[in-house]
């Protein structure tokens, strides 16, 4: 048990355990939540108790064995070595609203998706609660830059791993820890149908990222994996159903892959997917991965798909390339220091 993935009501039934009053839960909780690694730093605590817990409950903090900081633009990306030696990537981008972290929530993914390098080799494992929390606290430790936003768009699918991501989520909004806004955290997923559902009635005010990449579901298929298990017109009803739960606008993540998705006749048919449904398009040059034979679009069909979606009404923006120096892209780093590339 890692006591940084408890509640304070948690941690209080085992400090109640040990015969401590209860205002030791927060104090503890604090500490955790500040990134300490190791409890003697926690001064306010009585030593008896600091020596029961290191030997009952010991600090696993995750080691940076990798750092690529980008000379275009300042994103920081940092390869953690886990306690049990696997490996997730972090990224910390700035931007001029403040610092936002995208955080892995598995070490591998088993989604399939054919652009992403993420995926390859399958799912090792999936992150608890306490190992996505690291992830934030850790890289504003070692930047020394405060993170004021979250992305979860890392390594592996998010719902994939739902109970332990709601709980990070519940963890990383504490006003006694990290305290970042809901609204600043959003949650990426390429169409788990019984999962936005799911989500749906938890009413969090979370932004809520769909990864499309496709307009029907013969692209989809061919590109996504999870596409024959919740076709376009399942994911899309599930969109709505989401939106009618929480009033919040979804994103929808579209990469420009060439000969594949870029097509005016792709954006016309898109366009007509999407509406009536308040949503925002994030069209995002594809990043290239060596084992793949896909290639991002040009900049001309890119700006042709993007006025078709706008002259009919729907936001559609660019994504900013941030990284592109440092293998910014999901998957690249960890892939090429498990394979001894680096």
């Amino acid at each position: 048990m890692n006591l940084k993935s408890l509640t304070q009501p948690e941690l209080a039934d085992i400090l109640k355990e040990l015969g401590q009053p209860g205002f030791r839960a927060k104090q503890l909780y604090t500490w955790l939540h500040k990134g300490v690694r190791s409890y003697d730093e926690m001064t306010n605590l009585p030593k008896a108790l600091r020596d029961v817990l290191s030997e009952k409950y010991p600090i696993n903090a995750p080691l940076a064995v990798r750092k690529q900081e980008s000379s275009r633009d300042g994103t920081i990306k940092y390869l953690w070595e886990l306690a049990d030696g696997n490996c997730v990537e972090t990224v910390l981008m700035r931007y001029h609203y403040g610092n936002t972290v995208c955080i892995s929530t598995e070490v591998g993914c088993r989604m399939g998706c054919a652009f992403c390098a993420s995926t390859l080799g399958g799912l090792v494992r999936r992150l608890e609660p306490n190992e996505m929390l690291d992830q934030v606290l850790f890289t504003q430790i070692d930047s020394g830059l405060p993170v004021s936003h979250i992305v979860l768009m890392g390594i592996g699918e998010p719902l994939d791993n739902f109970d332990n991501v709601m709980r990070f989520l519940e963890l990383v909004n504490s006003p006694d820890g990290m305290n970042i806004s809901m609204r600043h955290i959003s949650l990426s997923t390429c169409g788990l149908v019984p999962k936005i559902d799911e989500l749906a009635k938890r009413k969090l005010q979370i932004s809520l990222a769909i990864s499309l990449h496709g307009p029907n579901d013969e692209i989809r298929n061919k590109i996504m994996p999870v596409n024959k298990a919740y076709p376009i017109d399942e994911l899309l009803a599930a969109c709505r159903r989401y939106y009618d739960a929480t009033s919040r606008r979804i994103h929808f993540e579209y990469a420009m892959i060439d000969g594949v998705n870029d097509s005016e006749a792709n954006a016309r048919e898109l366009l007509r997917r999407l509406k009536g449904l308040p949503a925002h398009v994030n069209m995002i040059p594809l990043n290239h991965v060596e084992e793949s034979p896909l290639k991002p679009s040009s900049k001309a069909a890119v700006a042709k798909f993007q006025k078709i979606l706008e002259d009919g009404g729907v936001t559609a923006t660019v994504r900013r390339t941030l990284g592109g120096d440092i293998d910014a892209s999901c998957g690249q780093l960890r892939r090429k220091y498990t394979k001894g590339k680096i």
